[in-house]
This record gives C-alpha cells, structure tokens and sequence, in this order.
C-alpha cells in the first residue's frame, strides 16, 4: 500500500528511499468494510485520506435531508471534507465507503510537518491543491451550464471507470437529475 502512495507522490516528485521512508511515518493504513462512514456530518475531520483501493463518496445532506452527492474518490484519489480538516471544525458532510476501501491517513499536524520540512512535499500537495481547484470549478461550472447528458458525457471521457461501480440512483445524483431523468436518457 505505501508502495502505491509512492508511485503516486513520483508522478509529481521524485523521492529518494529515506525520503519515501520519512514521509511515511506521517501516514496511518486504515481500511474500511462498504457502507462504512470514515466521518459524518457534525464530527470532528481528523484526516485526509489516500484511496489505495476502494470507492468513496463524499456527501451533503440539505435542511430537506436530501442527499447530494459531491464526489466520488476512486483510487489514487485525495478526499476529505477539506473545509472542517484545515479549520478543525465539524463536518458538513459526510465520507462514505461505496466498496471496500484501504486507505492512507494523514492527520494536519503531519501535513504540516511534511509541508514545512520537505520541500519537495509542499509542491506535491501545492499541485494536488491546484488540479482539485480547477477540478471543483469545472463540476460547478458543468452543472450550470451543461444538461445532464453532457454531463453524463464529460464523466464518461474523464472517469470511464466510475461509470462501473456506482448505480444508477448515485450517477444521477451526481448528475443532479432524478433517477428517472437518467433512465430517459437512455444513458
């Protein structure tokens, strides 16, 4: 599993086998049954996890109790409610195990810690930062300006692979249609 963490880190950073080494004191393996919460809205976010294996979804629910799905974290993936981790306050949303899931743990003190050390890894998470940045403001920017099919299209050219594992009822969600509205589509 840290040898997957690691391929992942050298897609932006060479480290050597010490450096490898002290980054992964700063981590904690963690793996989750399906249907498992890593956290629930109104707890305490303790870390950002890692998706070694598995399928996570990240949740809100309205003042209606309406489930909106915010995102999916497939493997090599980075998610967490991002907010309450960095501000240490509660959730607002809640992290969802769709699969089995294996995870790395890094808690903020050892974020800060492999940010402030070692430089190599401030531009690590300083180029994750940036790609989740333009990430987020282009599933905002799809869901006001593009109909559902494209959408639906948009994640078929970019994450072919998630189109396997969710349902129906969780792809429209994410789509922000009915169930029913996917189901016209013939998608």
């Amino acid at each position: 599993m840290l040898e997957k963490l690691r391929q992942h880190i050298e897609q932006v950073v060479p480290l050597s086998n010490e450096e490898f080494a002290w980054v992964s004191t700063h981590f904690t393996i963690a793996e989750f049954p399906k249907k498992h919460f890593l956290f629930e809205k109104g707890e305490r976010v303790n870390h950002i996890y890692f998706v070694a294996s598995g399928l996570l979804n990240l949740l809100y629910y309205d003042e209606e109790a309406k489930e909106h799905i915010v995102s999916f974290a497939m493997e090599d993936w980075w998610e967490s409610d991002f907010y309450a981790y960095f501000h240490r306050t509660k959730a607002s949303m809640s992290l969802l195990c769709l699969e089995p899931t294996m995870v790395l743990c890094l808690s903020l003190e050892g974020y800060h810690s492999l940010c402030t050390q070692m430089q190599k890894m401030g531009s690590f998470f300083l180029q994750k930062s940036n790609a989740g940045f333009i990430g987020s403001q282009q599933r905002i920017l799809s869901l006001l300006m593009s109909n559902a099919k494209e959408r639906y299209e948009q994640i078929l050219h970019h994450s072919p692979a998630l189109l396997q594992r969710v349902s129906k009822t969780q792809l429209a969600a994410y789509l922000g249609v009915s169930r029913e509205t996917l189901s016209r589509l013939k998608i």
